[in-house]
């Protein structure tokens, strides 16, 4: 089996369509917005993409059927001012270096068969505590890039990210600009903790607006409600109890 392999269900016509990237990472911020994004759009697969650098498994669904470890690839056509869209999602990133970047690679050169020109990456950005008001932090492969995505209210803070962008979310952004193709990498601040749907719908919400994509977020909303109310539970265990006072009023 060769490293890489990528079956194609169909080959969509598109125009100029926009890629985006959403795979698992930190509190699969990236993962959870770009479903979210493809289910409100109804996007339809047109592509897997299987590999020796993902882990040598198979998932089992409630059915006990069974299916590769994969990642996909959607396709939406577009409407108005919205454009054609392409949507990467996966159960996994690549093991290791060699893994991420010829994945990586892999997708550029998809991206560049049909006339990919702008790349959006989603993920996630750690900051190891709970935030209730998550920032969407950018970067991006030219300074055009950089200024239109600070009117949309993307954070380009000075050593944030400190340790840079690890994986697909960075490497689409890099190799990208060999491929001559633009891309911006939207973060979504998160504890890294827990799965975060409050962090994948600050970073939808930059998406959609670029996209001209309506976007329902009641699902995410469910979801980050949920995970407030364990980490609530969370909270409450760690908190230490104060001893209660003796009532000593008796004493004379």
């Amino acid at each position: 089996m060769e490293s890489i392999k990528t079956i194609f269900y169909e080959e969509p016509e598109l125009n100029d369509p926009i890629l985006v990237e959403g795979l698992p990472g930190v509190g699969n911020v990236g993962k959870l917005a770009a479903e979210h994004l493809l289910d409100q759009i109804q996007a339809k697969k047109f592509a897997d993409i299987i590999s020796k650098h993902f882990p040598p498994q198979v998932m089992v669904d409630d059915e006990g059927l069974i299916k590769l470890v994969n990642n996909e690839m959607y396709y939406s056509k577009g409407e108005g001012k919205r454009p054609d869209i392409i949507i990467l999602v996966g159960d996994y990133q690549g093991l290791t270096p060699d893994g991420q970047y010829e994945l990586s690679d892999n997708t550029l050169q998809i991206a560049k068969r049909y006339g990919v020109q702008m790349i959006y990456t989603l993920g996630g950005y750690g900051i190891g505590k709970m935030v209730e008001k998550p920032r969407v932090l950018g970067a991006a492969t030219d300074r055009e890039l950089v200024a239109e995505m600070k009117k949309r209210g993307v954070v380009f803070s000075k050593g944030e990210p400190g340790s840079g962008i690890v994986g697909a979310s960075g490497l689409l952004l890099g190799l990208g600009k060999i491929y001559d193709i633009k891309a911006v990498c939207l973060m979504g601040e998160t504890s890294g903790y827990f799965v975060d749907p409050k962090g994948a719908e600050v970073v939808l919400r930059v998406l959609a607006d670029i996209l001209n994509v309506e976007v329902d977020f009641s699902a995410l909303q469910d979801k980050a409600e949920q995970i407030d109310l364990i980490t609530s539970k969370i909270k409450e265990i760690e908190t230490p109890q104060e001893p209660k006072k003796e009532d000593l009023g008796y004493i004379g």
